[in-house]
């Protein structure tokens, strides 16, 4: 029996497997924030960067009230267009330029955001990374017949709660898989 892929995966995980080992992906876990007939485009949410949020609202010229804020982690988005941010958050608002991945998920793009972070008005629970992943049309469900990704729905708790190094590990057992125990090689029957 094969297991049917939903139409999209827009809002899941896809779970790096152990034979994806060209940097950023390597043990990486990306957010699909969209999936459809042209590609798809997903944000990593466990590769850190050299940057603190602190040295981003900095570079805006932004004051940040919260040192626990200012010493949040940047984190790696992707390899396409490194120097362009992105906030992943939970709570909706009213950001200027902001996209709905779901029910549960959205990404902002403007500077609003920062701004109101900065000053302890911005969204709960939300990330800073630099740059996306992306993939053409067909590219990333090539990859997944290739064996190159797990998917599993994406989970607040491994994106807020759960330490970076851990995220892999704890992506990967939303799906009951201890990715310490898969091969790092492809193999068809």
């Amino acid at each position: 029996m094969t297991a049917v892929q939903p139409s999209t995966l827009t809002g899941h995980f896809l779970i790096a497997m152990p034979s994806l080992a060209e940097p950023p992906f390597s043990r990486g876990v990306a957010l699909l924030c969209q999936h459809d007939e042209d590609g798809a485009v997903g944000l990593l949410v466990n590769q850190l960067s050299e940057y603190r949020l602190g040295d981003v609202l900095g570079q805006m010229k932004l004051d940040c009230v919260d040192s626990e804020l200012a010493d949040a982690p940047v984190l790696i988005g992707g390899p396409v267009q490194q120097e362009r941010g992105f906030v992943l958050h939970r709570e909706t608002g009213n950001w200027e330029s902001s996209y709905r991945i779901s029910d549960e998920w959205s990404v902002t793009t403007s500077r609003d955001i920062l701004v109101a972070m900065a000053a302890g008005e911005g969204p709960r629970q939300a990330l800073m990374v630099l740059g996306y992943a992306g993939w053409d049309a067909g590219q990333l469900e090539q990859e997944l017949m290739a064996n190159a990704w797990l998917t599993a729905e994406a989970s607040d708790r491994v994106v807020f709660d759960t330490p970076l190094e851990e995220r892999w590990n704890a992506a990967a057992g939303l799906v009951g898989v201890d990715p310490r125990q898969l091969s790092d090689y492809v193999g068809h029957a």
